[in-house]
């Protein structure tokens, strides 16, 4: 499938275009010749957005998804032929810190933008992003499959497991498939694990806390050695999201409701194991694990069943973890030694993966 056809001309409106994927997310729509327009928050002052100067990329909006009346205006007056909806609190810490935020945005932002395609008169396909933790997760070995009941023990986790439910309830209540050909909107979401990759420096994420370490050659300390992730590299889960969005263009019906993407399942790593395969791929670093930690709940141990994604879209990843590691790794050794070539260092990973 060559993803050009789809997106080349095509006016795609994206949120959360100022985080970590939805950076990544700008450039790659560029590369494919769409017409983007992101809304989201200000960029971090230490943003892959700033780094690679996003706004030479998209029409850049920066409001708050929670701001109905706002984000209703930009998508009526921008009339997408998509929408990529990726903002979102991200963080299952910062949840337990701002709940009612976390619920806010994840769940009520969600609605906001269901919301405004009620009011487009035109074809639009969607894509809503939540994540790997909407599940009931019983930490056991099983992996999850997309009709799995959804739950989540974090503020994170149920506001995800929340979008979800509120983007079925607008499928059944305003865009039933059968009656497509009057509302012309398709509708699916996507549910990914662990996302690495370069340009990423949030709080309280592994990968950007073994980078900070790095770069202040500082030892780096360990919460969770032993909790278990399906860990993959952005472009991973970003080129599912546009297979999904172009299938779901051309086949509403069969392409409808909630895919996962995630890593081999034999492919999950302990914290311990990616730090230690990140240090040895950046040349150095050392760590050790937090002593008499009264931590929050995070789960131990979760897995995705990717046979869905893999047999009916033809997704199948083509990184490893340890690759996707290295990749990484590989990103910010090379960014540390120069900055001002971040956007050169994404065009490489790009190119790389696509090859």
């Amino acid at each position: 499938m060559k993803l050009e056809n789809t997106y080349k001309g095509k006016r795609i409106f994206l949120t959360g275009h100022t985080g970590f994927k939805g950076s990544w997310l700008v450039y790659v729509l560029n590369q494919l010749g769409a017409i983007v327009k992101g809304y989201a928050l200000a960029p971090e002052e230490k943003s892959l957005y700033e780094d690679i100067d996003g706004n030479h990329f998209c029409e850049s909006i920066f409001a708050d998804i929670n701001d109905a009346e706002k984000l209703k205006k930009e998508i009526l007056d921008f009339q997408p032929d998509f929408v990529f909806h990726l903002a979102a609190q991200s963080l299952v810490r910062t949840s337990y810190e701002h709940p009612l935020m976390t619920f806010q945005t994840n769940a009520m932002g969600t609605a906001n933008v269901l919301n405004a395609l009620r009011y487009l008169e035109k074809k639009c396909t969607t894509i809503i992003v939540t994540t790997d933790k909407v599940y009931d997760n019983k930490e056991w070995i099983y992996p999850y499959r997309e009709t799995d009941t959804l739950g989540g023990y974090d503020p994170y986790s149920a506001s995800k497991a929340c979008a979800e439910i509120l983007t079925n309830s607008y499928i059944n209540s305003f865009f039933k498939l059968n009656l497509y050909s009057n509302h012309q909107k398709a509708i699916a979401t996507a549910r990914a694990g662990n996302v690495i990759g370069g340009g990423d420096w949030a709080d309280n994420r592994l990968i950007p806390d073994i980078a900070r370490s790095l770069e202040k050659s500082e030892t780096l300390v360990l919460r969770s050695p032993n909790a278990t992730r399906p860990w993959q590299h952005v472009l991973e889960a970003l080129f599912g999201y546009l297979r999904l969005g172009a299938k779901l263009d051309n086949h509403p019906h069969e392409f409808s409701g909630a895919w996962n993407f995630g890593p081999d399942i034999k492919d999950n790593l302990t914290v311990k194991e990616v730090v230690e395969i990140a240090l040895a791929a950046f040349g150095k670093g050392t760590y050790e694990i937090e002593k008499n930690n009264e931590k929050m709940h995070e789960a131990n141990l979760l897995r995705l069943d990717i046979s869905k994604s893999t047999k009916y879209l033809n997704w199948i990843p083509k990184y490893n973890a340890e690759k996707a590691i290295s990749v990484t790794m590989n990103w910010y050794k090379k960014y540390f030694k120069n900055p001002n070539k971040a956007v050169e260092l994404v065009h490489e990973d790009v190119t790389n993966y696509l090859e």
